[in-house]
């Protein structure tokens, strides 16, 4: 049987899910600012759940169309095979949004959609009340200038989540967007990769997972296994394949340092529990004070922003001090993320290349310098 999906990600990193995509051997039907969907079999689901850095969630799409009014959102609801997924036991809980459509209230969005899938099933399943009881498939719709796309989430928790962070700091980088800036900096066994403002760990630790060909969701729970639907053993053929990759002789090494000594206990922790405490050196230490040691390397941090961590006035001192003492480190290459417009003035140096990004809501630039002059 073959299902078209969906995935989403952050804004900014389309490129890299979309060449995950391809990867695991799935082919793109439709790409556009967060999100991606793909064909693929039974098999695609969990293979993609396990596998995919850079999603947020993984979405089975079950139809659309295009809706300016409520009647027109209604009918082309209750049109769609919601038997094929829904019993009469199971949860249909909705929620969804809408941008640039003539139907903007999500409530109300919600409420048409929700009384549609009743009609749909009911006709289907000779039932008028459904006690919602059984397996949750939880309705996402997505109205986009007024064309709607109805999808069943199969993630659950997000796909960023992946288990080996119940700590972290006050101000955490969401690790899909860690392992988007480990990937942009291209780590390589002989180049060190150091973040020195490493806060929980999670670039140095996401960077490691790449390099070691960790999946990302091998330790956790989706809530597609639930679904009648896939077999159980998909699920665990996915893990059993993505455990065979994993790469035990690496000699990639990674440092994650930080100035705040609980940070770092905390990164620790996250790095024990991640499985890669053999490649990554943990310590704490100032930023500032760094130091080459003669070795080939890359920095790849995300320093306070001015947002939640350290007032703007503070951030913005702080980025002189780093591009002053930055400038020290021999041909390093260097990686940074800010939501602050200003810092290559601050930083004193142009980036060779920018990247929009964002980290969850917070637009951000990955400022790129691959040249240390």
């Amino acid at each position: 049987m073959t299902i078209e999906y969906v995935a989403t990600c952050l804004f900014g990193l389309e490129g890299l899910l979309g060449e995950e995509i391809d990867s695991l051997g799935y082919k793109r039907t439709e790409t556009m600012d967060g999100r991606i969907s793909f064909l693929g079999d039974e098999n695609a689901l969990a293979r993609a759940s396990v596998n995919l850095r850079f999603a947020e969630r993984i979405y089975i799409k079950i139809g659309e169309f295009y809706a300016t009014t409520f009647d027109e959102l209604f009918e082309g609801t209750k049109a769609l095979s919601w038997y094929e997924w829904i019993g009469k036991d199971d949860q249909f809980p909705v929620r969804g949004h809408s941008i640039k459509s003539t139907l903007f209230s999500v409530p109300d969005c919600q409420k048409i959609i929700k009384k549609a899938v009743v009609s749909s099933l009911s006709s289907k399943h000779g039932v008028t009340w459904f006690k919602e009881t059984g397996v949750k498939y939880q309705i996402d719709f997505f109205l986009f200038k007024n064309r709607c796309t109805l999808m069943i989430d199969t993630s659950g928790t997000p796909l960023h989540k992946r288990g080996y962070r119940p700590k972290s700091n006050e101000a955490p980088i969401r690790e899909t967007l860690a392992s988007a800036l480990a990937k942009l900096s291209r780590p390589r066994e002989d180049v060190l990769l150091w973040d020195p403002f490493c806060g929980s760990g999670t670039i140095a630790i996401e960077a490691t997972m790449q390099m070691l060909c960790i999946a990302p969701g091998l330790n956790r729970h989706f809530e597609g296994e639930a679904f009648p639907q896939f077999e159980k053993e998909i699920w665990q053929n996915a893990k059993e394949e993505a455990r065979a990759k994993i790469i035990t002789d690496s000699d990639f090494q990674a440092y994650a340092s930080d100035i705040n000594p609980e940070c770092v206990e905390i990164a620790k922790e996250n790095a024990k529990n991640a499985g890669v405490t053999s490649n990554i050196k943990i310590f704490t230490q100032d930023a500032l004070t760094i130091q080459t040691e003669g070795r080939r390397g890359t920095i790849v941090c995300n320093p306070p922003y001015g947002e939640r961590l350290f007032s703007m006035r503070e951030a913005e001192e702080l980025y002189k001090k780093m591009g002053k003492h930055f400038q020290t480190l021999d041909r390093w290459q260097q990686y940074i993320i800010t939501s602050h417009e200003g810092f290559q003035a601050l930083f004193g140096r142009r980036a060779d290349k920018v990247r929009k990004l964002y980290n969850g809501m917070i637009p951000c630039y990955f400022y790129q310098f691959f040249k240390n002059k």
